[in-house]
């Protein structure tokens, strides 16, 4: 299994189908971004900084 991982993509072996578009990385860059997890005495707490 490390094998397979670890070999980059060529490019004629990805589907273009799963490929996300830019706009949903983004999304997700600037979700994890501005979330903050908070630990406070044995608890999480989660919070959105926008």
């Amino acid at each position: 299994m490390q094998k397979m991982y670890s070999e980059t993509s060529r490019s004629e072996r990805v589907n273009k189908n799963n490929v996300p578009k830019d706009e949903t990385i983004k999304f997700l860059l600037d979700y994890s971004k501005a979330l903050s997890v908070i630990d406070y005495n044995k608890m999480k707490f989660e919070a959105l900084l926008n």
